[in-house]
C-alpha cells in the first residue's frame, strides 16, 4: 500500500495509488494533512517534516507538519498504526495539499472510511 521510512521528526512516506492517497488524507484538518502508518512514539504537537511521493510521480514533495492524530498499535477497529500530520501554513504545504485534492478530486465527499475516520 505505502512504505514509510521513519527518523524522529523526519517521515519519508510513498503513497503508491489515489485509493492509498485516500485512505491517508486528512481533509478535515484547516491546511489538510497525511496519516503515516509508522511504530515509532511521537507525541500529540510534535513537529516532523513529511517526504512524501504521490502515486507515479518523481517528485517528492517536504512539507513540516505537527502531529494531531495518533492511532497506537492494536488500535480498536484493526486500523494501522500512525501518526496524522496537520500541514503547516506554508506555501509548501499549500502546494502540496492542491495536488493531493487534484489527484482526489471527486472523491472527498465520499462516505468511506479512511485511516483517521
Amino acid at each position: 500500500m505505502k512504505s514509510v521510512t521513519a527518523r524522529q521528526g523526519i517521515i519519508s512516506l510513498k503513497i503508491k495509488d489515489a485509493a492509498s492517497l485516500y485512505n491517508a488524507y486528512m481533509p478535515f484538518l484547516k491546511h489538510g494533512g497525511l496519516f503515516a502508518p509508522t511504530a515509532q512514539h511521537y507525541s500529540l504537537g510534535d513537529e516532523v517534516v513529511l517526504l512524501v511521493t504521490l502515486a507515479e510521480e518523481t517528485e517528492r514533495l517536504s512539507v513540516v507538519g505537527k502531529v494531531v492524530w495518533i492511532s497506537p498499535l492494536g488500535a480498536q477497529g484493526n486500523r494501522a498504526a500512525g501518526i496524522g500530520i496537520h500541514f503547516n501554513e506554508s506555501g509548501d504545504a499549500e502546494a502540496a495539499r492542491s495536488r493531493i485534492e487534484n489527484i482526489l478530486a471527486g472523491t472527498l465527499t465520499s462516505e468511506r472510511s479512511t485511516h483517521t475516520m
